[in-house]
């Protein structure tokens, strides 16, 4: 079995992919998929966030959801709007956002290798969202969210990439968030051949974004190999819709952090205990931090830059060195008690793409006491806590942009 190969799309028919293209399932609540959704039929949000086509008290995990989407599914192919390749493809994919442009490739990707660990995660799982995705695959007998992967670039791979594109685009659509999506399927079988052989050759691919839905392929490939007595391991369920990425056009954000209280201080005692650990010095405008180690602060309507200083940063551990970790293990738990950011209502998390001056907002408005904001984690940085099958803190990425739902599909049979 080879780490990826090519597969007959699922994907919108010429002239329709913006009609169907959607964001991701869960970067959008059900009440903002009902809106982004109306007027347009063929959204695959009807595929992806089903629930908006039922009764708004319905829980989005009730069994009729999962036969909704599934119902959607077949009325979008018996429609024409969405049609299965005749052939076996990749396709190229490029997605620009802001001048900053990255291009992957769509491929279905091994299982087996990720049993295995070739594709190498940093994240644990949630059971309840792994049990969604689960449900959700077998009830439209499709992948339908693709797994973000990464890997170290190759030379050979950009190549080959480059050929893929010597053409137009056959896909070239604007979606409603301004980001671009372009789309060349790979037609040519010597070159699908020459891409599986380059991929073969890498040591591994890396999870970005996508845990739970590569965990969730997992147990549904699973399953299907346990109740299929013929089971050869060539058959679609033995792999995962996946896009990949070389770690060189990747675009991390930072992933930021507010705080509801002080933890019983007022804040000149807070402030007292953070410059033990910190360097801290008052700023003028926002602090957005440079480098890592490094953190803004907004307090009571001031901006303060964090220093860490460096006896406090552990050089040989992955996850430790982190800055998510620095702070959590400096700041955080020791000065505002927080040991659980899971489950601790106390906190939360804000994404890099929605600016430093949410952060202001949510502390202005009273909702949070205190907020920070943190230099985005590395792609090495990722990778080697995966390389040493370690687990990141939560919320320590934030991917940009994002992939889109309904561009290519797989099914399972």
């Amino acid at each position: 079995m080879s780490l990826i190969r090519p597969f007959p799309g699922l994907r919108p028919v010429a002239g329709r992919a913006a009609d169907v293209v959607a964001p991701p399932y869960d970067v959008l609540n059900t009440a903002e998929a009902r809106q982004r959704a109306e007027g347009r039929p063929f959204s695959f949000l009807h595929i992806s966030k089903p629930e908006i086509d039922l009764p708004e008290e319905t829980d989005a995990h009730a069994p009729e959801v999962y036969e909704k989407g599934a119902e959607n599914l077949r009325h979008m192919m018996a429609e024409g709007v969405l049609t299965v390749d005749p052939e076996d493809r990749y396709y190229v994919y490029s997605l620009t956002m802001d001048g900053h442009t990255q291009t992957g490739l769509v491929a279905v990707a091994s299982v087996a290798d990720y049993d295995s660990n070739r594709i190498r995660k940093h994240e644990f799982t949630r059971p309840d969202k792994e049990d969604d995705r689960v449900r959700q695959v077998d009830a439209l007998n499709a992948q339908t969210g693709p797994v973000f992967l990464t890997f170290r670039h190759s030379d050979t791979i950009d190549g080959l990439m480059s050929r893929a594109m010597a053409g137009a685009p056959e896909v070239d659509v604007t979606a409603d968030d301004g980001v671009i999506h372009r789309l060349w399927p790979v037609a040519d079988e010597g070159l699908r051949d020459a891409m599986t052989s380059a991929f073969d050759a890498l040591d591994n691919l890396y999870i970005a974004d996508g845990h739970h839905r590569s965990a969730a392929a997992s147990r549904v490939a699973a399953m299907r190999r346990e109740a299929n007595p013929g089971h050869t391991g060539a058959e679609p369920y033995n792999y995962f819709l996946s896009v990949i990425f070389p770690d060189d056009q990747m675009k991390i954000l930072d992933y930021n952090r507010v705080v509801k209280d002080l933890n019983g201080l007022s804040a000149e005692e807070f402030l007292e205990r953070v410059a033990q650990p910190f360097e801290v010095t008052p700023a003028d405008t926002a602090v957005r931090p440079a480098a890592p180690a490094t953190f803004g602060m907004y307090l009571e309507g001031r901006w303060y830059h964090l220093a860490l200083r460096p006896e406090h940063i552990p050089q040989d551990d992955p996850v430790g060195r982190l800055d998510v970790s620095l702070l959590a293990a400096n700041l955080i738990e020791p000065v505002l008690g927080i040991t659980d950011p899971r489950r601790d209502r106390r906190i939360d998390f804000v994404g890099g793409i929605r600016g430093l001056g949410a952060l202001e907002q949510r502390v202005d408005d009273g909702d949070m006491k205190v907020a920070f904001s943190l230099h985005p984690t590395g792609l090495d940085d990722l990778m080697a806590v995966a390389d040493a099958q370690r687990v990141m803190p939560p919320k320590s990425t934030w991917f940009e942009p994002k992939l889109a739902d309904g561009l290519v599909s797989h099914l399972l049979s």
